[in-house]
């Protein structure tokens, strides 16, 4: 990647590694850079010398920020060599939240007016784990409606996917699931038509912030909130 390149995307940190404190403030920019820069392949192959430039700094400085990042769990690397065993190229993948970012910023609600609107809670017959279990299983118990709706925000998980997630990362896709699923049986079934995953990932991070008694309901009314005031996802 040449040093004129620059991403036209919008970064996220999320709020796991927004408050590491074992993380320096320039590794969580990097954090930023790389999602912005994996954003049209699922990975980014910008080299060393790229981030000290965009930084101003050394490129020991970056490959030491980016083996930290590495150490805790953030971010895996991926070594490309050709057939002399030589190293070619190098992939970051990013490993806590594995998505595909929008080239969208991020709706962020200004008012809680809506959150403290009463909303009616509809039952869904699965809990949480069962719901997500017959999900990743293609069961035809879910409608096919709405596994297409999954399938388009990429929250459509193969098993064997989950076993290089954290287990806050799957609790937290569960959880987005199961609201997903319970918006879908109620009358805000026209909301679904119109999220991005982007949208939805940093409302849950926002209501993760706010420390609500009742998460999932706080980031049930906040979709329906920041949906039905923002004319433009």
């Amino acid at each position: 990647m040449s040093q004129k390149e620059q991403p036209n995307y919008y970064a996220i940190i999320p709020a796991t590694v927004r408050y590491d404190t074992n993380l320096k403030y320039a590794e969580k920019l990097l954090y930023g850079e790389i999602t912005a820069l994996a954003n049209k392949n699922g990975y980014c192959y910008a080299q060393n010398k790229y981030f000290a430039d965009l930084y101003n700094v050394t490129a020991v400085s970056v490959s030491r920020w980016i083996s930290h990042l590495q150490e805790l769990g953030y971010i895996e690397t991926e070594i490309i060599r050709n057939e002399n065993k030589e190293i070619v190229s190098r992939n970051i993948y990013i490993a806590d939240i594995p998505y595909y970012q929008k080239n969208q910023h991020p709706y962020i609600p200004k008012s809680k007016e809506g959150i403290n609107k009463i909303v009616k809670d509809n039952n869904i017959k699965y809990n949480i784990d069962d719901l997500f279990y017959l999900i990743i299983n293609n069961s035809n118990e879910i409608p096919k409606e709405f596994f297409e709706i999954i399938d388009r925000l990429d929250f459509n998980y193969d098993s064997y996917m989950l076993e290089y997630m954290k287990q806050d990362k799957i609790n937290m896709i569960k959880n987005i699931v199961y609201v997903l699923y319970d918006l879908y049986n109620s009358n805000f079934q026209f909301i679904l038509q119109n999220v991005n995953r982007e949208h939805l990932i940093n409302l849950y991070f926002l209501a993760e912030d706010n420390n609500p008694d009742n998460l999932l309901n706080y980031y049930k009314k906040s979709i329906i909130n920041g949906s039905t005031n923002c004319k433009k996802m």
